[in-house]
């Protein structure tokens, strides 16, 4: 009996799948789809969705050349195949192709974009495909398709295809060299109006695969604004939308508004991933945290002393259910528009001397440097998870930044006030908790070292920081 194996192709992706096939006197048993196994053994987790069988009478029946817009796991119940399979993808192995008998003990997992075909060689044959996207005739409008007898290709048919019944419609394919490839599923970036956005679109400004939206075409928070996106696109989803008014959230109206787009919003992207199997990539941050451990890990539980942190935590939950995600962890951003340092700078010019806090402890993380780690995540493809990422370097107080930050433009470091948290809202009449203030982290320090092991290293904090001041 044959052993559960998994073997490679000269088509990327396309895999063949050795099935143990049990049998006697009376017939024969098979786990013909066992997601445990299989995806152990290295099978891609398919996720069907529809099963289909195609049941051919006669010997020679030919069909094909499809390339869909869903990845196929095909195997046959009853007879014998010629399956033959050509990359119809853009990329360096577009118009490879690859062939095989297909028979009970063997199946094949074809990715979308990869061309399909089959001839009956022992009749009747069920030819049996599941598929983890529903047909649709829009779906169908997606098909790219190629000439059974293409001489790139140059498919080994067992039957004549002058000697085989096929339709009139697979004879009249286009030729390769007429086949437009079947580009790459593009990227996303959900939030492009925000600081992380803005840096997203510098970083990609190359890119002619990135759709990059803000909240006045794509609106999480609103179920008509998601369900008007056509996601099946996209491959890759960055979310870099967030209620971030820390404050804010915690009053009755900030309380839902926060919830609406960190909670109910994340929900619905992480259901558009799931149901394309895209990868997600979501933005966490330090305040999931209450901020009495000196330094943040991955593995820490959270502990979320306000309403945004709760939501927050809520948010990066939904997208950890993802098979395909990543969750980017920082704190304390710093990018093109209002932030703290760019807040300092202008104190400092105009002859303001502040008070800051001296007991809330991080890094600062410089949105270049978040999304060039975003961007090696999706490049280097390391295991799914939550990865933190800010700047390197020692971590300092708020009032130690913007020491420094008055140093760097030109103005006495000793014009900052350092003050207690506690104190720095008591001048102004609040406190932490009151319900006008959010309680924040003491320590906002997470650890690099999951980040750096993949073999990113974001710069060190007081080089972003003069750079940032320098431009």
């Amino acid at each position: 009996m044959t052993e559960l194996a998994v073997r490679t192709t000269p088509i990327p992706g396309l895999l063949v799948i050795d099935l143990p096939v049990h049998g006697d006197a009376r017939g024969w048993f098979k786990e013909n789809w066992q997601r445990q196994k299989m995806v152990s053994a290295g099978l891609p987790d398919l996720g069907p969705v529809q099963n289909n069988i195609s049941f051919n009478q006669a010997v020679g029946v030919t069909r094909g050349i499809h390339a869909e817009p869903w990845d196929k796991y095909i195997s046959v119940a009853t007879g014998r195949v010629f399956g033959a399979w050509v990359d119809l993808r853009e990329g360096p192995s577009f118009g490879t192709a690859y062939w095989q008998e297909i028979t009970p003990e063997v199946a094949i997992y074809v990715p979308r974009g990869v061309g399909n075909a089959f001839q009956t060689l022992e009749a009747p044959a069920a030819y049996t495909y599941l598929v983890n996207d529903h047909w649709s005739e829009v779906a169908q409008a997606q098909y790219t398709f190629l000439d059974l007898a293409d001489g790139t290709a140059a498919i080994p048919w067992p039957i004549p295809l002058d000697q085989a019944e096929l339709s009139a419609k697979d004879a009249a394919h286009p030729r390769l060299a007429e086949v437009t490839p079947v580009p790459p599923r593009r990227t996303l970036v959900v939030g492009a109006n925000g600081q992380l956005g803005r840096a997203l679109a510098a970083r990609w400004a190359d890119r002619s695969d990135v759709d990059l939206v803000g909240r006045e075409l794509v609106d999480i928070a609103d179920p008509d604004s998601v369900d008007a996106v056509d996601f099946s696109r996209y491959g890759t989803i960055v979310n870099a939308a967030a209620h971030t008014a820390v404050d804010a959230a915690e009053t009755p109206e900030g309380r839902r508004a926060a919830w609406a787009v960190n909670v109910t919003g994340v929900g619905r992207l992480v259901e558009a991933a799931r149901a394309q199997r895209a990868v997600l990539v979501h933005v966490s941050s330090d305040y999931v945290f209450d901020g009495t451990a000196p330094l943040h890990d991955e593995t820490e539980p959270p502990s979320p002393l306000g309403v945004y942190g709760q939501t927050k935590a809520a948010g990066d939950q939904l997208v950890a259910t993802l098979p395909d995600h990543y969750i980017v962890r920082t704190s304390w951003v710093i990018g093109e528009g209002a932030n703290f340092v760019d807040t300092m700078a202008g104190l400092a010019r105009r002859g303001v001397d502040p008070s800051v806090v001296d007991d809330q402890i991080g890094r600062l993380t410089f949105t270049e440097d978040l999304a060039a780690g975003i961007d090696h995540l999706l490049a280097a493809r390391p295991a799914p998870g939550t990865y933190n990422l800010t700047n390197e370097g020692e971590p300092l107080s708020w009032a130690r930044i913007a020491a420094e930050v008055f140093s760097l433009t030109g103005h006495d470091p000793s014009r900052i006030t350092p003050v207690p948290t506690a104190e720095f809202y008591a001048a102004q009449g609040t406190a932490e908790g009151d319900g006008t203030v959010a309680p924040r982290p003491r320590s906002s320090v997470l650890d690099l070292a999951a980040i750096e092991a993949t073999g990113f290293t974001p710069r060190p904090m007081d080089e972003a920081l003069a750079a940032h001041l320098r431009s």
